[in-house]
């Protein structure tokens, strides 16, 4: 097996110069050499010669790999070469928020075994919902302007007030984080109800009633994930949880 391995040969050209080392070329070396290929890297060490390299082969971009004398393309071509994934630049994806949702929950199970010497109780419903609250602000805080434009097409409040878009972000924050200490619910709740009703109506219209293919600015301005069930999901969190964490402060629910 190993023999008819080394017998596959790649030509890969790529960016290789003193202040600039292409990382998809790094990349292709890569994925070539765990499809079994040997390799004849070919450096282009010069902006001068990287140019004549894409004049004389017709290409816009570098790297360029070649297999048995034909050429496969950039580092996309090749991974659809071998027949694995490639996502478009504007295709959507839930990635994002599943990464955001998975990791809060570890967290919240985390500090559950720390605190409780278990891994599943009330307390870790409760900080999983209010470590994603903050872990998704963190995500629009990042680039407050860019999620505040995005926020503009769907969000109704922030259409009549232009400037709730900024507020936005700033008010899930201090709710997930007070939530998780557990520590002023009477500014913690109130926040949570607000901008999770008024979410909540606003991704409704939009997706259900309205009938609108959008982007959800829910974890930032340069999201691809599509407005609908997630975010509508991400809202009725948030009021659960006001709902629940008040009930709590009100001595309605003892855990």
């Amino acid at each position: 097996m190993s023999d008819r391995r080394q017998t596959k040969t790649a030509t890969v050209y790529r960016m290789v110069m003193p202040d600039h080392v292409c990382p998809y070329g790094l990349k292709t070396v890569d994925l070539l050499k765990r499809e079994g290929y040997a390799i004849e890297d070919h450096h282009l060490e010069t902006r001068e010669e990287t140019d004549a390299f894409k004049e004389k082969h017709g290409v816009a971009t570098t790297p360029q790999t070649f297999i048995g004398g034909k050429r496969i393309g950039g580092y996309d071509d090749l991974r659809e070469h071998f027949g694995k994934s490639v996502q478009a630049e504007d295709e959507t994806t839930y990635q994002p928020v599943i990464a955001i949702f998975a990791v809060a929950f570890l967290l919240a199970m985390a500090i559950t075994w720390y605190v409780f010497d278990a891994l599943l109780t009330v307390q870790t419903l409760e900080w999983f919902v209010s470590l994603s609250m903050a872990l998704l602000a963190l995500q629009k805080l990042q680039d407050v302007r860019s999620f505040s434009t995005m926020f503009l097409n769907y969000d109704l409040l922030a259409r009549r007030w232009v400037r709730y878009g900024f507020v936005y972000p700033f008010g899930e924050a201090l709710a997930g984080i007070l939530m998780v200490a557990h520590a002023l619910p009477i500014i913690s709740v109130p926040v949570s109800l607000f901008i999770g009703t008024v979410g909540a109506i606003s991704v409704f219209k939009a997706v259900y009633i309205d009938k609108r293919e959008l982007k959800c600015a829910c974890v930032g301005g340069s999201s691809n994930v599509p407005l609908g069930f997630v975010s509508l999901t991400e809202n009725l969190f948030m009021i659960g949880m006001g709902l629940w964490m008040g009930a709590r402060a009100l001595g309605w629910i003892t855990v």
